[in-house]
């Protein structure tokens, strides 16, 4: 009995695998035929439905694997119409499939840059479409994969777009230069499209030219909402940075703005997309950034798409279940399945008793009640879609003004801080310029400390220039190394990549088998239970519905509270803010002119210091003239004791004077000793004539010593015989300029100092009468 009961679990478990498999094996069948539906070389427009189905795979598998997996089989090098369509396909599954379509779709962006390198280098007309559509594509893929926070169907609120941004200005700045890209292969794309054809009412609605406007419907969509991108970024920008810097902006921005005007009116006048999409008016003229009132003026550009009904024009494969899409598949597999559970029931147990069952007329009547129940679900879903198209369309409205009263406020708010840093700014200067008065008489102090440094840096700087070539030597070795290093880093990362590729895709089908497993064990189960409780909810939408009306209508009503106390709120800022423009104003004023008066004081100021810089001047000259003076002094003094010294040789008490040959030689060797004091500090004195010093102690000294030698020179001469050592005038004139004579060298007699006479002339006697030929002539005898 056990193992009887045991049959149906085991015939049950062996039915969910295949079931399992099947459906598996259906959705792949299903995916291959709209893929090549779509994606073919007949120059038509791809259809809504062969795309809504690759879209709707992409959400049950959680990726983009089955879509590239069939698509990389296509010969895309070989056609450009094939290519075109797979690039139109690729733009619809990227804005409206699931979210990590794009991380699949990056793995192949190497293949999609190669197309496009591909067609550019060929005179196809479509080739050219194919190079710009690619560029777009991966323009969008980077674009996104970098600002995650940003959706591919760009559908953000202003609080997503400025939590994006941040309050970095260089994010900011950053941001409007990439939308700025993204927008530009958008319009590219555009531009050459309508190019091609002619926009008569005939080339639209012809097949070929259809399958050209086509992906155009989806460049619309990323242009309306990356066109509202730049223009609330570029008002923030100006809003933190001056006008002129943004120049180049503004201009690009203009550029683009006359442009995506000129394609929106041309592709409103074309019946194609007349009835597929409702495309929305630009300005007749581009905002005007450096005014901040005019954000309040924008509007935020909203594509309509029209629900579109496709012709009934459907293939043997067009009609096959889709479990997706509509209401009815999702019970076509479990009342299919029963006839086949009853025969293998059949087989196991043998037939049942007699050939009428129950189960079959309550089958007939759930298939009754199912397709009344898909009717009304139908008409309610189209009522409950209309309402909301409604409402939706009240909220928008609200929303914008909203918005205006946001924007204004917040300008409001950013002048009030304009003219807080300012003012802050403005006390700075003050402050700093009151410290420059107390840095003008420290720096008096620290520029005779800083000569004195000089010297030492100046050394300091000898050892850093050896130290930095050894650095730079060094340096040079460690960038051979690191560029080593770098390059087996990269490899190994780039290893890295592929094996976590390898690994995302076999996670990745792993945990698709296991909610496929998981999907159909629970659909199974709870069919017809979820599709009656659906109906319940729509019913029960409907009335929320209704409610939600007069939520809506009543929460007008406190916008428009909001608004009034919001206009109010701007009114006061404005009055509080030409308030403190006005007392920045007084502020500024008197601090220009204290500016005034500190530019005089510092004047005057500067002035002193030249007077006391040319006194300064003066008092060195007057000092070295009164040195120069006194060494003239010193030598005539020096002058006067020589020749008083020779005069004594003339004195008659002078004769009877005597003087050893010994002592005569001591004194003359003193004096030539001072001869050479009196050259080193004649050099001393030429090298720096703020200091003599150590001149005028020689000299001093020269002349004492030399006065002596004469007096003992001429006394020892009165010991020698009269007759036989007698020398003659001449000789005893060579003898006294030879031993006593101050040295005539050539910087004594040919560098003097400008305007002074040299000292060979003030060394020189102005007597010739007085030298000791002639002393020694007149008083030629000792006396005892």
């Amino acid at each position: 009995m056990n193992s009887i009961r045991q049959v149906p679990t085991r015939v049950k478990t062996r039915r969910t695998e295949a079931n399992l498999g099947a459906e598996r094996e259906h959705f792949d069948k299903q995916q291959l035929s709209s893929i090549s539906k779509a994606i073919n070389s007949t120059e038509t427009p791809v259809k809504e439905k062969h795309a809504r189905r690759i879209i709707l795979g992409t959400h049950r598998e959680k990726g983009a694997y089955t879509f590239w997996s069939y698509a990389l089989g296509f010969p895309l090098h070989s056609s450009s119409i094939l290519s075109w369509k797979f690039c139109h396909v690729l733009h619809k599954v990227l804005r409206d499939g699931h979210r990590n379509v794009l991380q699949d779709c990056m793995r192949h962006h190497s293949s999609l840059v190669e197309i496009g390198k591909l067609w550019a280098n060929l005179h196809d007309k479509y080739g050219q479409l194919v190079a710009l559509y690619t560029k777009l594509l991966c323009t969008k893929m980077e674009f996104h994969v970098k600002r995650p926070e940003i959706p591919p169907n760009l559908e953000v609120t202003d609080e997503v777009l400025e939590r994006t941004a941040g309050i970095d200005i260089n994010n900011v700045f950053q941001l409007t230069v990439e939308v700025f890209d993204y927008l530009d292969t958008e319009l590219r794309l555009a531009e050459t499209v309508i190019r091609q054809l002619n926009t008569s009412i005939a080339i639209s609605t012809l097949t070929s030219g259809q399958c050209r406007l086509a992906p155009l419907i989806q460049v619309i969509q990323d242009s309306s909402h990356l066109y509202h991108f730049t223009v609330k970024l570029l008002f923030k920008l100006h809003a933190c940075l001056p006008a002129d810097t943004l120049q180049g902006h503004r201009d690009r921005f203009h550029d683009q703005f006359h442009s995506l005007k000129t394609f929106f009116n041309k592709a409103r006048d074309m019946l194609y997309f007349k009835r597929l999409i409702q495309i929305p008016k630009l300005p007749d003229s581009p905002p005007n950034f450096l005014h901040a009132a005019s954000l309040a003026k924008h509007v935020k550009p909203v594509v309509v798409m029209a629900d579109e009904e496709e012709p009934e024009q459907q293939d043997d494969d067009d009609d096959d279940p889709e479990p997706l899409i509509e209401v009815s598949d999702v019970s076509t597999p479990s009342i299919q399945a029963q006839p086949q559970q009853l025969d293998i029931f059949d087989q196991t147990f043998g037939p049942p008793n007699g050939g009428f069952d129950d189960r079959d007329l309550q089958i007939e009547s759930l298939k009754r009640d199912l397709e009344l129940l898909r009717a009304e679900l139908e008409r309610v879903k189209a009522e409950a879609q209309h309402y909301i198209t409604q409402l939706k369309s009240q909220i928008n409205s609200l929303e914008a003004e909203l918005e205006e009263q946001r924007a204004q406020k917040q300008r409001a708010l950013v002048e009030n801080e304009q003219l807080r840093m300012e003012l802050e700014a403005t006390r700075r200067r003050n402050a700093e310029h009151e410290s420059l008065q107390s840095t003008f008489i420290e720096a008096e102090k620290r520029s005779q400390a800083t000569e004195q440094r000089y010297n030492k840096l100046k050394e300091k700087h000898t050892e850093l220039v050896a130290s930095h070539a050894e650095l730079l030597r060094k340096s040079a070795d460690t960038v051979k190394m690191l560029s080593a290093t770098q390059q087996t880093q990269e490899e190994v990362e780039r290893t890295k990549q592929q094996l976590s590729f390898e690994v995302d895709r076999i996670k990745q089908e792993a945990d698709m088998k296991l909610e496929e497993q998981k999907f159909e064990m629970e659909k199974l189960r709870r069919e017809l239970e979820e599709k009656l409780a659906e109906v319940m909810r729509i019913k029960a939408t409907l009335q929320s519905s209704e409610k939600t009306s007069e939520q809506v209508n009543s929460s007008m009503t406190a916008l428009q509270a909001e608004k009034e106390r919001l206009m109010r709120s701007v009114s006061e800022k404005e009055a509080e803010l030409s308030s403190l423009r006005q007392a920045a104003q007084v502020q500024q004023s008197s601090l220009q002119q204290e500016r005034e008066r500190n530019s005089r004081e510092l004047g005057e100021l500067q002035g002193k210091l030249q007077e006391k810089s040319s006194q300064e001047e003066q008092l060195k000259q007057k000092l070295l003239e009164e040195q120069f003076a006194l060494l003239q002094g010193t030598v005539a003094e020096a002058e006067n004791i020589i020749q008083d010294a020779v005069a004594k040789l003339d004195d008659p008490l002078h004769v009877r004077c005597t003087s050893s040959p010994d002592y005569l030689v001591s004194r003359a060797e003193a004096t030539l000793g001072s001869i050479d004091k009196v050259k080193r500090g004649h050099a001393d004195y030429l090298s720096n004539m703020g200091d003599a010093g150590a001149l005028l102690r020689a000299l001093t000294q020269f002349s004492h010593l030399a006065a002596d030698t004469i007096i003992n020179g001429s006394a020892t001469a009165h010991m020698a015989p009269t007759d036989h050592c007698r020398p003659t005038d001449g000789e005893l004139q060579r003898m006294w300029h030879s031993e006593f004579a101050v040295p005539q060298g050539p910087e004594v007699q040919d560098n003097p100092p400008e305007g002074r006479p040299g000292l060979h002339s003030c060394y020189r006697s102005k007597d010739p009468s007085l030298g000791p030929g002639a002393a020694a002539e007149r008083h030629g005898h000792s006396s005892g």
